[in-house]
């Protein structure tokens, strides 16, 4: 029933009806926000991974080394537009 899900006439579909849904003007832009959250996931999953990994080794990263960097990044006059 679910062999063959998703085959090459589907995927046109899918894009056609984006393109008459969001315009062709507003796609590029989505585009572009979706890769951005693409790699900001990937940074953070990588991330994750090498804290797995730097705990497993028991070499973990001390929480006040980090919480200067996190600090200065959450005051930083770009995050809070007048």
């Amino acid at each position: 029933m679910l062999r063959n899900a998703l085959e090459p006439w589907h995927i046109l579909v899918v894009v056609l009806v984006m393109v008459v849904l969001f315009g062709s003007r507003k796609l590029p832009d989505t585009a572009r926000a979706l890769g951005k959250s693409m790699r900001i996931l990937k940074s953070e999953a990588k991330a994750l991974k090498s804290d797995d990994q730097q705990v497993a080794a028991g070499t973990p990263e001390t929480a006040s080394a980090a919480a200067p960097e996190a600090a200065a990044h959450r005051n930083s006059p770009a995050d809070n537009p007048r």
